[in-house]
């Protein structure tokens, strides 16, 4: 059922709403694309297709992530040698979904060695359109956007006098506990700085793409790769960035707290950053 009603679904009016938590309550997803299509000639193909496999099936988060379920989608539909709209649609949810272009293309590289080399070569002519369509030019920061879904943002001017190198800023939400996408280039990094709180407070930071530094004073410097979550305690030294030969990015949390104040600090010396590899 699952690789027939993936035929019905590309390019409809509405398409899926995708799961989304706003204040702990867990949303279901909406179907309509096959009684659009369907409706009057395959009425309970139809509401198969909408009812059962998106809001049955695709809306058991607590079981498999919508991420998770991209990934098994498509990597059935490529396997079967499905490269026409359907996976093209499928395609698109993923990147919504989280999948970002770099894993996008391992996935593929992956499968090309169980599904076929011919199925990966039709996969991969769709996916460097889905995840290439919103990106333009090929210039260094256009690449490093790629690797990511969040945007790289706009120049931080506001804070530029405390970052060695040039930095950009992205708020991703500003709503509960807002946070941003913080991109780095290769070599930039942030002076020594505290996050004073009398309770609470701190920080928080998670590796999105490339690889930059984490440090605390008077402790060795700690890698930070995408996926690395790294915890600040209030009223700690510390500082982080690119490393030298990479581009970097983190999304950055600020933790309530009481009093809480950004103490801006000196720079982090090239002396000591140099030794880092």
């Amino acid at each position: 059922m699952l690789a027939l009603s993936a035929l019905t679904t590309p390019i409809m009016a509405q398409q899926i709403i995708e799961e989304r938590f706003q204040s702990g309550e867990k949303k279901k997803i909406v179907q309509t694309a096959g009684r659009d299509a369907l409706g009057e000639f395959a009425p309970e193909f139809a509401r198969l297709n909408d009812d059962i496999l998106f809001g049955e099936v695709w809306s058991r988060n607590d079981l498999l992530s919508l991420r998770d379920r991209s990934l098994v989608t498509i990597t059935s539909l490529i396997s079967q040698g499905i490269t026409d709209s359907s996976l093209t649609y499928h395609l698109q949810e993923a990147k919504k979904n989280g999948i970002t272009r770099v894993e996008a293309a391992e996935i593929i590289t992956h499968l090309a060695f169980y599904a076929g080399w011919p199925k990966a070569w039709g996969a991969f002519r769709l996916a460097k359109d889905v995840w290439n369509d919103d990106v333009t030019g090929d210039d260094a920061k256009a690449q490093f956007q790629r690797q990511m879904i969040f945007p790289v943002g706009e120049p931080n001017t506001a804070f530029a006098r405390y970052f060695t190198g040039n930095s950009y800023l992205a708020p991703v939400s500003t709503g509960q506990i807002p946070f941003f996408n913080v991109t780095f280039e290769p070599g930039c990094r942030n002076n020594w700085h505290i996050h004073k709180a009398e309770s609470g407070g701190g920080q928080m930071l998670v590796g999105v793409a490339g690889r930059g530094w984490y440090q605390e004073e008077g402790k060795p410097a700690i890698e930070i790769l995408p996926g690395t979550v790294i915890h600040i305690p209030a009223n700690v030294k510390h500082w982080h960035g690119a490393a030298k030969d990479s581009w970097f990015a983190h999304l950055a949390f600020e933790v309530p707290g009481t009093a809480t104040e950004n103490v801006w600090l000196e720079p982090v010396g090239d002396d000591k950053y140099g030794l880092l590899e």
